[in-house]
């Protein structure tokens, strides 16, 4: 029957991927049982079904049972999706880090002792850090919350007093299921941003060459601001993280997921509206370095050209972003809604 179906899916989606089958055949057999000590040989009915789930208890609490312990920052249902993502977010580090060493040695080989330094110290006391907390926060985010109202259950204390068999969410559909290489993608390309912010952010801006050598960058962000800005950037870029851990933890578009969506998104808008208010992520220079360096010339259509290209970019990319995200909530929204009329 469904219900059952539900409940040990309920059970095992808690516990290490080593278990779940054991204790799927184990629950069903025990179910069965208990369900035939019931009628005694009679139909089996819904309520007789309601009533042995009740007897067995909460998905939750039988999970705990059979984990032997109750307390995780992250537990066995996201551990082994916490190992994965964290895996190819420390190479994606390991490998983008390097890539920006090697581009600087060879863009100035004269300076090579100064870039290992930077890139062994930036490696330890920035990046690493960053890439380990964030992941590890986001897990935990979607561990403290995978019991709650928002996950499609009723809140813990409800779950541990008055939980019912009718609470219980459907099986999801696979064909319905978002494809982990999107999210997996996703958390790759920001913790590479995050490495490229965090290291090389200098390098982020149109190179200027004398005499065969790199002789300047203009940079596309405010430098003098840049520490302000980069504690956004990273926040923001963080928020992103942690929005595509809880896509994988989820699997599909759920009234959870959609909220969690929602309001990482608007937290990430928010961020967006204080770099622009602020005026300080780009650089108020970028023109008059453009001019001072001879790349363009003041008073020319080339300049004038530039100048309009220049406001048309810094403007657009940021109502992108945002359009991006609001998208990214209609989506869900549109999909959630889909799947609750099926």
């Amino acid at each position: 029957m469904e219900m059952i179906d539900r409940y040990v899916y309920a059970v095992t989606k808690r516990l290490p991927e080593t278990q779940r089958k054991d204790v799927s055949d184990e629950l069903y057999g025990l179910i069965e049982d208990m369900l035939d000590e019931r009628v005694q040989g009679k139909n089996i009915t819904d309520n007789d079904v309601e009533e042995v789930l009740l007897e067995l208890g909460s998905p939750r609490q039988l999970a705990q049972k059979y984990r032997g312990t109750k307390k995780y920052v992250i537990g066995p249902e996201l551990y082994d999706m916490y190992i994965l993502v964290l895996k190819i977010a420390l190479i994606s580090v390991v490998a983008g880090t390097t890539a920006v060493f090697v581009i600087q040695v060879i863009l100035n080989p004269m300076n090579t002792l100064d870039y290992f330094i930077d890139y062994i110290v930036s490696f330890f006391t920035a990046i690493i850090p960053n890439v380990i907390g964030w992941t590890t926060l986001s897990f935990a985010f979607a561990e403290y919350f995978s019991e709650g109202k928002l996950s499609g259950e009723l809140s813990k204390v409800t779950l541990d007093k008055e939980w019912h068999p009718s609470n219980l969410a459907p099986i999801p559909d696979p064909k319905r299921r978002i494809n982990p290489s999107e999210p997996i993608i996703a958390i790759v390309v920001s913790v590479l941003l995050i490495v490229f912010f965090a290291a090389s952010h200098e390098y982020f801006g149109i190179w200027i060459y004398q005499n065969g050598e790199m002789a300047h960058v203009i940079s596309f962000l405010n430098e003098n601001a840049y520490s302000s800005i980069l504690i956004l950037i990273i926040l923001f870029i963080g928020l992103i993280i942690v929005k595509e851990s809880l896509k994988l933890f989820y699997g599909r578009w759920t009234k959870a997921m959609l909220i969690y969506t929602a309001m990482l998104n608007v937290i990430s808008i928010g961020l967006i509206i204080v770099l622009v208010s602020g005026e300080n992520l780009w650089n108020p220079s970028f023109m008059n370095e453009l001019v001072q360096y001879n790349v363009v010339t003041r008073g020319t259509d080339a300049f004038r050209t530039a100048q309009i290209i220049w406001e048309q970019v810094t403007f657009w990319t940021l109502v992108i972003l945002v359009m991006g995200l609001v998208s990214e909530i209609i989506k869900g929204l549109i999909k959630v809604r889909k799947q609750s009329k099926n």
